[in-house]
Protein backbone atom coordinates (compact mmCIF):
# COMPACT_ATOMS: atom_id res chain seq x y z
CA UNK A 1 0.00 0.00 0.00
CA UNK A 2 1.30 3.19 -1.19
CA UNK A 3 0.78 5.18 2.53
CA UNK A 4 1.29 2.07 4.93
CA UNK A 5 4.38 3.32 6.43
CA UNK A 6 2.91 6.89 6.50
CA UNK A 7 2.31 8.56 9.63
CA UNK A 8 -1.06 10.23 9.26
CA UNK A 9 -2.93 10.99 12.42
CA UNK A 10 -6.85 11.05 12.42
CA UNK A 11 -8.41 14.42 13.11
CA UNK A 12 -12.04 14.53 14.15
CA UNK A 13 -13.78 17.98 14.71
CA UNK A 14 -16.27 18.21 16.84
CA UNK A 15 -16.40 21.65 17.94
CA UNK A 16 -19.75 23.00 17.10
CA UNK A 17 -22.87 24.13 19.01
CA UNK A 18 -25.08 21.71 16.68
CA UNK A 19 -27.71 24.61 16.69
CA UNK A 20 -29.97 23.18 14.26
CA UNK A 21 -29.70 19.53 15.79
CA UNK A 22 -31.28 21.38 18.51
CA UNK A 23 -28.61 19.60 21.41
CA UNK A 24 -25.15 18.15 21.18
CA UNK A 25 -25.36 16.11 18.55
CA UNK A 26 -22.07 15.04 19.75
CA UNK A 27 -23.76 12.91 22.64
CA UNK A 28 -26.63 11.48 20.17
CA UNK A 29 -27.27 7.64 20.40
CA UNK A 30 -25.46 5.44 17.86
CA UNK A 31 -26.41 2.37 18.27
CA UNK A 32 -25.01 1.24 21.08
CA UNK A 33 -22.54 4.22 21.36
CA UNK A 34 -22.80 7.77 20.62
CA UNK A 35 -21.41 9.64 17.67
CA UNK A 36 -18.33 11.12 18.88
CA UNK A 37 -17.53 7.56 20.50
CA UNK A 38 -18.86 5.99 17.56
CA UNK A 39 -16.52 8.39 15.47
CA UNK A 40 -13.47 7.41 17.45
CA UNK A 41 -13.53 3.43 17.11
CA UNK A 42 -13.83 3.79 13.81
CA UNK A 43 -10.24 6.04 13.60
CA UNK A 44 -8.89 3.68 15.89
CA UNK A 45 -9.62 1.11 13.66
CA UNK A 46 -7.97 2.63 10.55
CA UNK A 47 -4.94 1.80 12.64
CA UNK A 48 -3.64 5.33 12.94
CA UNK A 49 -1.10 6.03 15.12
CA UNK A 50 -3.22 9.50 16.36
CA UNK A 51 -6.49 10.20 16.67
CA UNK A 52 -7.06 13.72 17.78
CA UNK A 53 -10.36 14.98 18.46
CA UNK A 54 -11.47 18.79 18.46
CA UNK A 55 -13.88 19.61 21.15
CA UNK A 56 -15.66 23.51 22.00
CA UNK A 57 -18.95 24.29 22.51
CA UNK A 58 -20.45 21.85 25.54
CA UNK A 59 -16.63 21.24 26.22
CA UNK A 60 -17.01 19.56 29.66
CA UNK A 61 -20.27 17.53 28.72
CA UNK A 62 -18.94 15.91 26.01
CA UNK A 63 -15.32 15.06 26.96
CA UNK A 64 -17.02 13.66 30.44
CA UNK A 65 -18.68 11.31 28.10
CA UNK A 66 -16.16 10.15 25.90
CA UNK A 67 -13.47 7.35 25.78
CA UNK A 68 -10.15 8.76 25.79
CA UNK A 69 -7.75 6.07 25.80
CA UNK A 70 -5.21 7.00 23.32
CA UNK A 71 -7.46 9.86 21.98
CA UNK A 72 -5.88 13.05 22.33
CA UNK A 73 -8.33 15.91 23.06
CA UNK A 74 -8.12 19.33 22.46
CA UNK A 75 -10.11 22.21 23.44
CA UNK A 76 -10.92 24.56 20.08
CA UNK A 77 -11.82 28.16 22.29
CA UNK A 78 -12.56 29.64 19.40
CA UNK A 79 -15.66 27.21 18.17
CA UNK A 80 -17.68 30.05 17.32
CA UNK A 81 -15.57 30.96 13.92
CA UNK A 82 -16.22 27.44 12.54
CA UNK A 83 -14.98 24.35 11.07
CA UNK A 84 -12.04 25.87 9.27
CA UNK A 85 -10.55 27.05 13.15
CA UNK A 86 -10.74 23.41 14.42
CA UNK A 87 -8.69 22.30 11.46
CA UNK A 88 -6.00 25.33 12.55
CA UNK A 89 -5.89 24.10 16.45
CA UNK A 90 -5.36 20.37 15.63
CA UNK A 91 -2.47 21.70 12.45
CA UNK A 92 -1.00 23.62 15.31
CA UNK A 93 -1.28 21.02 17.87
CA UNK A 94 0.57 18.21 15.00
CA UNK A 95 3.27 20.99 14.31
CA UNK A 96 3.91 21.93 17.83
CA UNK A 97 4.24 18.18 18.60
CA UNK A 98 7.55 17.87 15.99
CA UNK A 99 6.90 14.24 15.74
CA UNK A 100 7.33 13.46 12.04
CA UNK A 101 3.99 13.60 10.24
CA UNK A 102 3.69 13.01 6.49
CA UNK A 103 0.00 14.54 6.26
CA UNK A 104 -3.58 14.73 8.04
CA UNK A 105 -6.57 13.03 7.70
CA UNK A 106 -9.33 15.25 8.72
CA UNK A 107 -13.02 13.96 9.95
CA UNK A 108 -16.38 14.66 10.87
CA UNK A 109 -18.17 13.14 14.05
CA UNK A 110 -21.34 13.81 12.43
CA UNK A 111 -20.79 11.35 9.66
CA UNK A 112 -21.39 7.94 11.15
CA UNK A 113 -21.37 5.94 7.12
CA UNK A 114 -17.98 6.56 6.88
CA UNK A 115 -16.02 3.14 8.03
CA UNK A 116 -12.70 2.74 9.29
CA UNK A 117 -11.95 0.58 6.14
CA UNK A 118 -12.41 3.62 3.78
CA UNK A 119 -10.36 5.69 5.89
CA UNK A 120 -7.89 2.81 5.33
CA UNK A 121 -8.20 3.15 1.35
CA UNK A 122 -7.72 6.96 1.70
CA UNK A 123 -4.31 6.55 3.71
CA UNK A 124 -3.58 3.57 1.33
CA UNK A 125 -3.78 6.54 -1.75
CA UNK A 126 -1.65 8.79 -0.30
CA UNK A 127 1.95 9.31 -1.61
CA UNK A 128 3.83 11.46 0.80
CA UNK A 129 6.19 14.56 -0.23
CA UNK A 130 4.06 14.69 -3.64
CA UNK A 131 1.75 17.09 -2.42
CA UNK A 132 -1.13 14.80 -2.59
CA UNK A 133 -4.89 15.35 -1.46
CA UNK A 134 -7.13 12.56 -0.72
CA UNK A 135 -10.86 13.56 -0.52
CA UNK A 136 -14.02 11.90 -0.29
CA UNK A 137 -17.01 12.78 -3.10
CA UNK A 138 -20.54 13.42 -2.39
CA UNK A 139 -23.46 13.41 -4.51
CA UNK A 140 -23.92 16.52 -7.15
CA UNK A 141 -20.35 16.05 -7.59
CA UNK A 142 -19.29 18.34 -4.42
CA UNK A 143 -16.21 17.30 -2.53
CA UNK A 144 -14.98 17.26 0.69
CA UNK A 145 -14.25 15.30 4.12
CA UNK A 146 -12.95 12.95 5.01
CA UNK A 147 -9.49 14.87 3.03
CA UNK A 148 -6.41 13.61 3.68
CA UNK A 149 -3.86 16.67 3.45
CA UNK A 150 -0.12 16.21 2.73
CA UNK A 151 1.86 18.40 5.41
CA UNK A 152 2.94 20.65 2.37
CA UNK A 153 -0.18 22.01 3.20
CA UNK A 154 -0.34 22.69 6.90
CA UNK A 155 0.81 26.46 6.63
CA UNK A 156 -2.16 27.03 4.11
CA UNK A 157 -4.30 25.01 7.18
CA UNK A 158 -2.87 27.20 9.71
CA UNK A 159 -4.88 30.01 8.11
CA UNK A 160 -7.75 28.68 8.30
CA UNK A 161 -10.48 30.58 10.45
CA UNK A 162 -14.26 30.62 8.99
CA UNK A 163 -16.59 27.99 8.62
CA UNK A 164 -15.91 26.80 4.70
CA UNK A 165 -13.13 24.68 6.43
CA UNK A 166 -11.01 23.52 3.68
CA UNK A 167 -12.69 24.13 0.93
CA UNK A 168 -11.01 26.86 -0.56
CA UNK A 169 -7.67 24.86 -0.17
CA UNK A 170 -9.28 21.99 -2.49
CA UNK A 171 -10.45 24.72 -5.15
CA UNK A 172 -6.89 26.37 -5.89
CA UNK A 173 -5.13 22.60 -5.63
CA UNK A 174 -8.00 20.96 -7.68
CA UNK A 175 -4.84 19.43 -9.69
CA UNK A 176 -3.40 17.76 -6.99
CA UNK A 177 -6.44 16.14 -5.23
CA UNK A 178 -7.32 12.66 -5.48
CA UNK A 179 -10.82 11.69 -4.95
CA UNK A 180 -12.67 8.52 -3.87
CA UNK A 181 -16.23 7.78 -3.56
CA UNK A 182 -17.04 5.74 -0.37
CA UNK A 183 -19.18 2.47 -0.75
CA UNK A 184 -21.66 4.01 1.28
CA UNK A 185 -23.59 7.49 0.60
CA UNK A 186 -21.53 10.23 2.29
CA UNK A 187 -24.31 12.56 4.55
CA UNK A 188 -23.78 14.77 7.18
CA UNK A 189 -26.12 14.79 10.24
CA UNK A 190 -27.60 18.17 10.87
CA UNK A 191 -30.63 18.13 11.48
CA UNK A 192 -33.33 16.59 14.30
CA UNK A 193 -35.26 14.87 11.45
CA UNK A 194 -32.01 13.95 9.29
CA UNK A 195 -30.81 11.82 12.16
CA UNK A 196 -33.88 10.44 13.43
CA UNK A 197 -35.01 8.88 9.83
CA UNK A 198 -31.07 7.81 9.38
CA UNK A 199 -31.34 6.35 12.74
CA UNK A 200 -34.70 4.80 12.55
CA UNK A 201 -33.86 2.93 9.28
CA UNK A 202 -30.24 1.44 10.57
CA UNK A 203 -30.95 0.25 13.84
CA UNK A 204 -34.22 -1.55 14.00
CA UNK A 205 -36.22 -1.39 17.62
Amino acid sequence: MAGSKSNIPIVILAAGASNRMGEPKQLLKWGDSTLINHAVHVARKADAKDVIVVLGANFELIHKTMETSKVIVLNNYHWKMGLGKSIAVAVEYLQKSKQHIDGVLISLCDQPFISSDFLKSMVSKFQPNKNQIVATSYKNAKVGVPVLFDKAYFNELLLLNDDQGAKRILEVHQPNVQILKPPTENMDLDTKEDYINLYQSNFKN
